[in-house]
């Protein structure tokens, strides 16, 4: 593609559109990337924009106490450098980032959806609900219980978006929730250029017209998208980093609507959509109501651990998922008690491993949970949303822990049940005290069955 007698890769175009990059990170040679800045394809801006206050260009963080100064080899002289997004390489007050604002990557209006599924009547109600407000830009809540089959319904209104050439953005706070999305966006669009995006995933090729990606790459994108979908909206760390809401409204274009989804919305969202462009759904696809924990004291069962020993309710409880071949997810309350916890486990069954957020390994042991290669996994909150496993069966140690909000005993307990095949399942909360969270999951969940099923 020639423009002013230069050839202009169209990999270098494809990549940069709606992307605010650092020069040196760029894919790209510095020799291009110059062609491209004298041709004014790039717009410049300044890293770190000192006034009115001190803001990094990138993440848009504020906060004074996330800025450093520091000596820098590059201009000789005292820089200041933004710590917040320091993981995608450093915007300092001397550097520049890059803006494309040069010619168009090539839309493609013709998308092949390859999906054969049928919708529910509360489903089909919601999907037509959601591709209303996104035809009249106008944004949406889908409060919908786990498993009710939330990213089916969204099908349509990204299939519409696509053969109008708009780009779409699904971003979610979990790497998890974005490695669950992507191969099933991937079969139901197969002819269509798709980008998963997430801490250290390798550079994808060609011109993404859809991209799933977790909001912290988000920093990295600037009035790119024509529709932004923000599934688990409620999931940490979204909802408590302002920075991470600022770059989803950073990352569509001025009029573009959002479309919020979640089980477990926040009251700021259920009272911002609730009168209008609202969606709720009361049960889960298949019909079947929604298993309701069951609460079981556990006593002392960190100093079990201690002594080397799985508390005897819980031994009784795994042995059972594994004379039974049923595959099981147990969340602890902390990294260092389940560390404690996995050799216990594994003279049970030398297969059963445990995963964590800073885990470089945790997709892969996903995958082998999902293949029947592992029997259970011992787990974090990392995995209490956006992972399913057919006829898992689930138990959450310490369920009185901080860690573990109504939201989040909640979405665990939305884990179980969600095949067809297997509608009922185990939800067992192990604790040492009941506590007002674990009650108002508990309470939570028979409301929505009670709405779900108001006849039974």
């Amino acid at each position: 593609m020639k423009y002013k007698g230069w050839l202009l890769p169209p990999a270098l175009r494809d990549f940069h559109e709606g992307r605010i990059w650092l020069k040196n990170h760029s894919p790209f040679s510095s020799a291009h990337i110059d062609k491209a800045i004298e041709r004014k394809y790039f717009n410049l801006i300044e890293g770190i924009q000192m006034k009115p206050v001190i803001r990094c260009n990138r993440c848009h963080n504020t906060n004074p106490q996330l800025f450093t100064l520091f000596d820098c080899s590059k201009c000789q002289q005292q820089c200041l450098y933004c710590r917040h997004c320091i993981k995608m390489g450093r915007v300092s007050s001397c550097t520049n980032l890059m803006v494309w604002i040069g010619p168009k990557a090539i839309k493609t209006y013709k998308h092949l959806f390859k999906w054969a599924g049928q919708f529910t009547e509360l489903q089909q109600q919601a999907a037509n609900e959601t591709l209303a407000s996104v035809e009249a830009k106008r944004s949406h809540l889908i409060h919908a219980v786990c498993g009710a089959g939330k990213t089916e319904l969204l099908f349509p209104t990204v299939y519409d978006a696509l053969k109008r050439g708009l780009r779409v953005c699904i971003a979610t706070p979990r790497t998890d929730v974005v490695l669950e999305l992507t191969p099933r966006f991937q079969q139901v669009f197969p002819e269509t250029i798709i980008h998963a995006l997430y801490g250290g995933v390798s550079q994808q090729h060609g011109y993404a017209q859809m991209v799933i990606a977790t909001t912290h790459q988000l920093y990295r994108f600037d009035k790119a998208f024509d529709v932004i979908i923000v599934d688990e909206a409620d999931a940490f760390p979204y909802t408590f980093d302002e920075t991470l809401q600022r770059a989803v409204g950073k990352a569509k274009k001025e009029h573009a609507p959002i479309v919020f989804v979640t089980a477990t919305p926040s009251p700021s969202l259920l009272h911002a959509f609730q009168q209008e462009s609202y969606s709720f759904i009361s049960k889960r696809y298949h019909n079947h109501p929604l298993p309701v924990p069951q609460v079981r004291a556990l006593w002392g069962y960190d100093k079990s651990f201690q002594r080397g020993t799985i508390p005897k309710r819980l031994k009784k409880w795994t042995e059972e998922r594994l004379s039974q071949k049923q595959p099981f997810l147990i969340f602890f309350p902390t990294i260092a008690l389940m560390n404690r916890a996995e050799p216990l486990f594994q003279l049970l069954d030398e297969k059963i491993v445990a995963v964590h957020a800073a885990d470089s390994e945790r997709k892969e042991k996903v995958l082998k949970l999902r293949n029947k290669e592992v029997p259970g996994l011992l787990t974090t909150t990392i995995l209490e949303r956006g992972i399913t496993i057919s006829n898992v069966q689930v138990a959450v140690i310490g369920a009185e822990s901080l860690i573990f909000t109504a939201n989040a005993l909640i979405q665990i307990a939305g884990r179980v049940g969600r095949d067809r095949q297997f509608p009922a399942g185990e939800v067992l909360f192990f604790h040492h005290g009941i506590t007002i969270e674990m009650d108002e999951a508990c309470a939570k969940i028979a409301l929505y069955n009670r709405k779900g099923f108001p006849n039974e």
